[in-house]
């Protein structure tokens, strides 16, 4: 089946008693069993099937199977929020003594995560450019557990060659880590490429109306003590497992993601080159501009979208605050891909806990206006823009 007719098909585990073809919300925490040797077969994993809410849920379990369906992933982990997602998949692979390589070009709290909160754990992390691959190498040794990255950097909008990093990283018998939000899952193929996990805020795309908050971490089976970490220490422990009201409202989501992303992916691509002939806007960025430094590689990787976010640079951090205040359609909050346009100033928001230094050497400049952009009218968006602009 095509990827859209399986989001909208895939069978329940077990069949609803009432033949629903919503899947229905199980808000309960425990199961009752046949008898006890069924129950220690469940909770010892001999028989698949739900023992308590906080590891396992019905509900849960669907959304799960249906992004295991559309990905040919060998498992998949739903979390309650994009960040869970990503500090689980990194506990399962890291450890004292060990490493990861990644870059300064990621979003802040995954930043902070690496950098400082594992750090105090005794992992070591290595930030390098990961678009030099000579200068990867030098990075990447036999304590390393991971190269981790965003495919598209939020909001520094920088590309990397996948295969190569992967190349690199399976040398020394480590992983490489993938955090796919910006392009979401149905338009990709990044285990091909190399990618052993793609983890990703399912609060964003699957959302799609800003309703609940997840995350997602999709393992293509490549290192099986990854999974077992998981499911059986990792889910266990920090009890970071997605709530059913959100697996429901995101399966919900997942429908019509497909449909979504690429009207979404469309009006960004025509907004952003409307855009670089607007009067007061110094500088414009996305990745699907043809003169786009990132460009052609994006392409080669992700296909023909580029998904849903792009930055505009004006003339000052006044002025990009003046610009905020003025927007009358465009909303000024955080989050990325609801259906709406939303549009934040990184610099003083999602990193202004950062000194003025690190954030230069993120490249998070104070003239950046970040924008998500939705399904409203393309032309409705730019004039929002241009009249914020006067």
């Amino acid at each position: 089946m095509n990827k859209q007719t399986k989001a909208l098909h895939l069978p329940y585990v077990r069949p609803d008693a009432y033949g629903a073809l919503a899947v229905p919300v199980y808000n309960n925490v425990s199961y009752e069993f046949d008898d006890a040797q069924t129950m220690s077969d469940v909770f010892c994993n001999r028989i698949k099937a739900p023992d308590y809410s906080r590891v396992a849920n019905p509900t849960v379990t669907n959304l799960e199977q249906r992004v295991k369906a559309l990905t040919g992933a060998e498992h998949v982990t739903a979390f309650n929020s994009g960040m869970a997602a990503i500090s689980n998949i990194l506990m399962s692979v890291a450890g004292q003594g060990k490493n990861i390589v990644s870059s300064r070009h990621l979003f802040g709290n995954t930043l902070s995560l690496i950098s400082r909160t594992l750090s105090r754990y005794g992992v070591e992390a290595r930030l390098c450019d990961l678009t030099n691959l000579a200068e990867v190498e030098t990075h990447v040794d036999e304590k390393t557990c991971c190269i981790f990255l965003e495919i598209v950097t939020n909001p520094q909008l920088e590309v990397a060659d996948l295969k190569a990093l992967a190349e690199i990283v399976h040398k020394h018998g480590a992983v490489l880590i993938a955090d796919s939000t910006v392009i979401p899952f149905t338009e990709t193929n990044l285990s091909s490429l190399g990618v052993d996990v793609e983890v990703l805020s399912s609060t964003k795309y699957l959302s799609g109306g800003g309703t609940s908050l997840g995350g997602l971490v999709i393992d293509y089976g490549r290192s099986p003590e990854i999974n077992q970490r998981l499911k059986q220490e990792q889910l266990f422990n920090f009890g970071a497992y997605m709530p059913a009201q959100s697996a429901y409202m995101q399966t919900i989501g997942l429908e019509t993601l497909a449909v979504r992303y690429r009207q979404q992916a469309a009006n960004t691509q025509a907004l952003a080159g409307a855009l670089q002939s607007v009067k007061g806007i110094v500088r414009v960025d996305y990745v699907g501009l043809q003169n786009h430094k990132y460009h052609n590689l994006a392409q080669r990787q992700f296909g023909p979208t580029a998904g849903a976010m792009l930055t505009i640079d004006l003339e000052s951090q006044q002025a990009c605050f003046n610009f905020l205040n003025r927007l009358k359609i465009i909303h000024r909050a955080t989050n990325l891909f609801d259906n709406r346009t939303l549009a934040i100033h990184p610099a003083s928001t999602i990193f202004g806990l950062f000194s003025d230094d690190e954030k230069r050497k993120m490249d998070v400049r104070p003239t950046t206006i970040r924008l998500s952009v939705g399904l409203e009218a393309v032309e409705d968006l730019l004039s929002d823009i241009k009249q914020a602009l006067q």
